[in-house]
């Protein structure tokens, strides 16, 4: 849990009143870092179970992988032109594969098996991020955003919401029916919560997730957006755009992260102790070392 640090305004006459100051996410000492530029377009981030990264240049049709020894190399190109990604607890990257709309769960050793394909006989309009919930079921963001390696310019599906795929993979569903470009998506590690960011509307939602991976309760949880997003132990929620900008478990800013590039675009806890946050941001990759854990780390 957070420490605080409490301050006593003494007036005369009136008894001594307490506030409080939420410390800060950041380690002491610690200052953004540039690990590597000359990207195209980084995006994608998430953390394998030893704690190395592996992120996307997506226009360039690549995952990278930055090693806990700093070494940058690449894992896969062409890589179906994948976008957020997550592992799953078998050590498998689920990546959303937006050449041709798919989700594509990839090996170790870089075999790809083919997820999610199409929805009623339709592509998605273009999977965007995933987040792998701890019974191993899937919730995708399918907002549309026009690329230059498509064969079309319009989207196949009438909205923009998001998707749940089964633990055991056959099911496909449709859970929101309201949203206006859905974009990040992360939840806790529990399994209990989904946290959705519709960035055209400027709003992040909290929903609880039911037994049969449906959503109920959805509750504003800040009115701001998000590209990508993640959560720390403490139930903080880190939001991408403008630097990136971290909301307590109840929804009130505690910090801003500026980070020096035109765009934010996805954050992802990693290194040895989990305590490194990777940020993506246009054409670079920065990080950042926490005073916090990431909640969701690969098993």
């Amino acid at each position: 849990m957070k420490s605080a640090l409490f301050l006593c305004l003494l007036l005369p006459g009136l008894v001594a009143a307490p506030l409080t100051f939420a410390e800060s996410v950041i380690a002491p000492g610690a200052k953004l870092e540039k690990l590597a530029g000359g990207f195209a377009f980084t995006e994608g981030p998430t953390c394998d179970r030893a704690g190395d990264l592996f992120f996307v240049d997506q226009p360039n049709d690549r995952i990278l992988e930055w090693s806990l020894k700093g070494k940058l190399s690449t894992f896969m190109q062409p890589s179906g032109y994948a976008n957020g990604m997550m592992f799953d607890a078998d050590g498998n990257l689920i990546a959303c594969a937006d050449e041709h709309n798919e989700l594509w769960s990839i090996t170790p050793d870089k075999k790809v098996t083919v997820l999610v394909k199409n929805y009623q006989g339709k592509y998605l309009n273009g999977p965007n991020d995933v987040w792998v919930a701890p019974d191993g079921a899937m919730y995708i963001t399918d907002p549309f955003y026009l690329r230059k390696w498509w064969d079309h310019d319009t989207m196949a599906l009438p909205n923009q919401e998001v998707f749940y795929l089964s633990a055991d993979r056959k099911n496909l569903v449709r859970v929101t029916d309201d949203l206006k470009k859905p974009n990040g998506i992360t939840g806790t590690p529990d399994g209990k919560t989904l946290f959705v960011a519709d960035i055209q509307a400027d709003q992040t939602w909290r929903y609880d997730i039911l037994p049969d991976g449906s959503l109920t309760n959805k509750t504003l949880f800040c009115a701001k957006g998000s590209d990508g997003m993640t959560i720390d132990e403490d139930g903080d929620l880190y939001l991408c755009g403008h630097g990136v900008t971290v909301f307590d478990k109840t929804g009130r800013q505690i910090e801003h992260i500026a980070v020096p590039e035109p765009w934010t675009a996805n954050v992802s806890f990693g290194g040895k102790d989990h305590q490194t946050l990777f940020i993506t941001a246009s054409k670079s990759l920065y990080s950042i070392q926490l005073r916090v854990k990431g909640a969701n780390p690969a098993k």
